[in-house]
């Protein structure tokens, strides 16, 4: 799945319109991986992760961001994966606002708190249903805009099963994280 997202469009229809951005850059969280958060079993904070394929989970991550994972299993089996870059495409202006200190379009979707602050997703959200009406939910892009290849590395951030080529990114895509060189 995490692959499958790359080149999606991730939707917010908030209050004050739309929001959106084509998704470039994914971790996958498979079951059993010790980075994951339903390694050690279903908890109050996890519980939506276990729901089946295609839900929002949304934590809080280390007090300080949001972050949005696309559940990736069948009901009651843990697993995800965390959308990690978008290309803005719609509501630009309300996603500089809510970043506040990021001007460059490059910038604003580029981390997964930086997308959650451009796309105002938050523990709201936890638990919708992405694969319906709704005002979060994912969207196919236009045949223009096809991925010719996805590049692989290891995961960001994490010291458990680090090693994993899990991470997912468009290749010379200017919105992605990480190193410079995958954005080239």
């Amino acid at each position: 799945m995490a692959r499958y997202l790359i080149g999606k469009v991730v939707v917010h229809d908030s209050d004050s319109g739309r929001l959106s951005g084509r998704i470039v850059e994914t971790e996958a969280y498979p079951v059993g991986d010790a980075a994951g958060h339903a390694f050690r079993g279903k908890t109050q904070r996890n519980r939506t992760l276990f729901l089946e394929r295609g839900h929002a989970y949304v934590y809080l991550n280390y007090g300080i961001s949001f972050l949005l994972n696309v559940t990736s299993e069948a009901a009651g089996v843990g697993g995800g994966v965390l959308l990690r870059a978008i290309e803005p495409l719609e509501g630009i202006d309300q996603m500089i606002a809510a970043t506040r200190r990021t001007i460059r379009l490059a910038d604003i979707g580029r981390g997964p708190g930086r997308l959650t602050k451009a796309l105002r997703v938050d523990l709201r959200q936890d638990g919708s249903d992405l694969c319906a009406a709704g005002p979060l939910w994912l969207a196919t892009t236009s045949q223009r805009r096809r991925i010719v290849r996805i590049g692989e590395s290891v995961r960001i951030g994490i010291t458990r099963d680090a090693h994993r080529l899990l991470r997912f990114y468009e290749p010379g895509n200017a919105h992605v994280s990480g190193v410079k060189r995958l954005r080239q």
